[in-house]
């Protein structure tokens, strides 16, 4: 598909608030005021997010659900004053799949009807809902489990014509992959249920890996990986239709200098894509390696042309972390932005 210019332009853009600030200083109305002095439409608002500001603004450290409600109407005022939309709430993860009576199960259900409260307060009609990432043992083995779940889920959002979004997680244990997440989003079947791809998510997880000295997925030749990961990005541009696309999640990777241990580290117990997810992912054009370009082209092909959305997690090329300045670095996203479609676009 020919790909003009000036049926990119009018693309909107959002920025992720937690893909944005290095330093305690650098709070929600400061992340604000950058995102939208450098031109951004929307943000994706991110749950640590407002429990942070939520700390500041009630002047306490122990914060129910009823106090983040409050928070998340004050925060829809901030936006509201520098005209950014509140494009979704992120990221709600482990959800789907839980046995049945189970504890995680409930837990999973009790927060997802808080946090369309918190929907309702902030504005957006849309829930993130990242594909599970539990260890297996404990997740329902029969895909039905999780299709249901996610039927619940939807209909408990259509009650408020609210929207979910699945993204594909790469490290996530039962649908890492964009196929996968469209082959549940159809079992599901619901009208306000679709995807939020992401470059990384498909890049990372169906060409590059963090464990290798090339950085590459290395169970087959470079020749035939390339070949692969080509028939995926077609089979995407042919089989998901451009209205079940929600949005585009667009950041790069580092190449690791040093390969990660393909072992469940850390406190969080993260699987490799994970970790490399969590903190190796630049601005395109900024140092990545990972065909971003590639990944988005295919996404324009179906026809899509709504939501763009920075979401990177830059802690630089070694993870030890980053300064900068805010205004900054939201500027720089906004030019990287803007260089993304211009390599897009066939006349560009």
């Amino acid at each position: 598909m020919s790909l003009q210019m000036s049926s990119l332009e009018s693309i909107p853009t959002s920025f992720a608030t937690c893909s944005i600030g290095c330093k305690d200083e650098h709070t929600l109305p400061k992340k604000l005021d950058a995102i939208a002095n450098a031109g951004f439409s929307a943000i994706e608002l991110s749950m640590p997010d407002i429990e942070s500001f939520a700390k500041i603004y009630m002047k306490q450290e122990i914060l129910e659900y009823d106090d983040l409600v409050t928070v998340a109407k004050v925060i829809k005022a901030m936006c509201d004053a520098k005209e950014l939309k509140v494009l979704m709430l992120q990221p709600f993860s482990n959800f789907e799949g839980w046995p049945e009576e189970s504890s995680e199960r409930e837990d999973a259900f009790y927060r997802a009807r808080a946090w369309i409260r918190i929907m309702k307060a902030c504005g957006t009609d849309m829930l993130q809902v990242g594909s599970s990432d539990t260890p297996t043992e404990r997740l329902a083995t029969d895909r039905s489990r999780v299709v249901a779940d996610l039927q619940e889920l939807a209909d408990m959002l259509a009650e408020h014509k609210f929207r979910l979004c699945y993204e594909n997680w790469c490290w996530s244990t039962h649908a890492p992959n964009w196929k996968d997440v469209w082959d549940i989003v159809e079992e599901v079947n619901r009208p306000n249920i679709g995807l939020c791809l992401d470059t990384f998510q498909t890049a990372g997880g169906e060409w590059g890996d963090p464990t290798t000295e090339s950085g590459l997925i290395e169970d087959c030749s470079k020749e035939e990986l390339e070949k692969r990961f080509k028939k995926s990005l077609e089979d995407l541009a042919k089989t998901v239709p451009k209205d079940k696309i929600y949005l585009l999640q667009i950041s790069d990777a580092y190449k690791m200098k040093k390969p990660m241990s393909k072992d469940i580290e850390g406190s969080e117990g993260l699987r490799p894509r994970g970790r490399w997810s969590h903190d190796y992912r630049p601005l395109p054009f900024n140092g990545g390696y990972l065909p971003v370009v590639d990944v988005t082209k295919v996404v324009l092909n179906t026809g899509f042309r709504g939501w763009f959305s920075y979401e990177v997690f830059d802690s630089g090329p070694d993870g030890n972390g980053k300064d900068y300045d805010l205004g900054s670095y939201a500027k720089s996203a906004s030019e990287s932005h803007k260089r993304l479609l211009k390599e897009c676009a066939n006349d560009g």
